[in-house]
């Protein structure tokens, strides 16, 4: 699979509604996880909110949405994010290594409860960053 360059929303508690909104606008198909899916909420207020939805349109167009817990900052401006995604780690890993450079880490790059490795980071012009590595789904 070839890497991929996407926007991502970020929303308080409205990702779901607003998925709903852009499918009804650009078409395609919805995928959604929840908090509780993968059981990364400690908030029991917050475990039916969008941990990632994904939009895939018949244009060829893809969006990406995500609530963002009550323990995370979410400030005007700072609701969008470009997001790396793929499979080749190396690739993908410099990527994420570079952005870094004079940035922040958000979230190291290692391996997630879904099976992918991902990162967040905003870099040095306070763009923030989504990677996220294809790897192999848990088992259960």
């Amino acid at each position: 699979m070839a890497s991929t360059l996407n926007p991502y929303l970020n929303f308080r508690t409205s990702a779901r509604e607003a998925m709903d909104f852009y499918q009804s606008v650009f078409g395609g198909d919805v995928q959604r996880s929840t908090f509780a899916e993968f059981q990364v909420s400690t908030d029991p207020e917050e475990k039916d909110l969008i941990m990632h939805s994904q939009l895939t349109t018949p244009s060829g167009f893809t969006l990406m949405v995500a609530d963002v817990p009550k323990h995370m900052d979410l400030a005007e401006g700072s609701n969008i994010s470009v997001s790396l995604s793929g499979d080749d780690e190396e690739e993908l890993s410099g990527y994420f290594a570079k952005l870094i450079e004079g940035g922040t880490v958000v979230e190291p790059l290692s391996k997630a409860p879904w099976g992918d490795s991902f990162g967040m980071a905003v870099d040095k012009f306070g763009v923030s960053w989504l990677v996220n590595i294809a790897g192999t789904p848990p088992q259960g």
